[in-house]
């Protein structure tokens, strides 16, 4: 297949990319809005061709569109952060809804018929009705922060797109992933970073932390684009599907495992964000419409994602210990 990955330096669009690139017989490309590599993607370079796009100009994305020819596009891009959202609703918006619009105008003037999957957020259903609840893709849209709203409405445009242009679009809701190369802006990888730091001798033994209270539908990044290229191998054009791993963790459980898998002895220091409160404390999603679409189930559990996360940050220590 020739693929467009748009968001393809992200942590998400880079697992991809190399999960594209282990199948093998795919053309890659991907944009976004700088042309270079984060440090962690940069071996990517030699296999995948990136591609610098405006935003706001659908004009040029139609271009590249028809050099490129995709007949997969996995659309990624977006503004990612749901804690961050509430201090910049603008971005949001515009990342994540503007952007999606853009592409979909752009891919309807071009005139090709790409299978498209776009990614939603499982934070689109907000608050369950209790802790034991799960969603299903009939419940209904509550979003209680500008990303969940932002990625609501794109949910909502992208099947609009379906039915006019009749664009080819598969959309994905997919609830909490986590995995190596994850931003620290993330509960998990930040934990990993500073319990890394501390087993290598770094960092002192001091773990800071926000609230521990909320639970988390964790399933690994790498089950989940495995789950996106299946869909669009799958998937029923116009259908929305819930990607998750059907469990909630509680993040203080999170912290004590990956404590454990250390064998690191360390403080804890809670610090409660107010603002933070707003966020959804809970969501576990039912996957039961992608298993039976795909055959799609988690394979990673929670401890090997975390092993993995640990290593990967023991590595980056490493590295900026070495001034490489």
């Amino acid at each position: 297949m020739r693929v467009l990955i748009t968001g393809v330096t992200g942590f998400v669009g880079g697992h991809l990319a190399e999960r594209l690139l282990r199948e093998g017989g795919h053309d890659i490309a991907g944009v976004a809005r700088r042309p270079d590599w984060p440090e962690h993607w940069r071996h990517l370079a030699g296999s995948v061709a990136l591609h610098a796009v405006d935003w706001d100009s659908a004009a040029t994305l139609v271009q590249l569109l028809g050099r490129l020819r995709p007949e997969w596009v996995f659309h990624l891009a977006g503004y990612a952060h749901n804690g961050h959202s509430f201090h910049d609703a603008d971005a949001t918006w515009a990342g994540n809804l503007q952007t999606t619009r853009t592409l979909y105008d752009a891919i309807a003037r071009w005139g090709g018929s790409p299978r498209i999957l776009f990614a939603s957020t499982g934070l689109v259903y907000g608050e369950p009705d209790g802790p034991e609840a799960l969603f299903d893709e009939r419940s209904p849209l509550k979003p209680a922060s500008p990303y969940a709203a932002s990625k609501a409405a794109a949910d909502l445009l992208s099947y609009q797109a379906v039915r006019h242009p009749g664009l080819d679009i598969v959309r994905v809701r997919a609830f909490n992933h986590t995995g190596p190369k994850q931003s620290t802006h993330y509960v998990a990888p930040n934990f990993a970073r500073q319990i890394a730091g501390i087993q290598i001798g770094k960092l002192p033994p001091v773990v800071e932390t926000g609230d521990l209270s909320g639970r988390r539908d964790l399933t690994d990044v790498r089950d989940m684009v495995r789950g996106y290229v299946l869909l669009l191998q799958g998937g029923e054009r116009g259908e929305v599907y819930n990607a998750a791993s059907g469990q909630a963790y509680r993040i203080e459980e999170i912290l004590n495992r990956l404590i454990a898998l250390a064998g690191v002895r360390v403080e804890v220091r809670q610090t409660i964000d107010p603002d933070r409160r707003r966020e959804t404390a809970v969501s576990r999603g039912d996957f039961s419409k992608l298993r039976q679409a795909t055959g799609w189930a988690p394979e990673y559990t929670l401890d090997q994602t975390l092993a993995d996360m640990l290593a990967d940050w023991r590595q980056r220590h490493g590295r900026l210990r070495a001034g490489a």
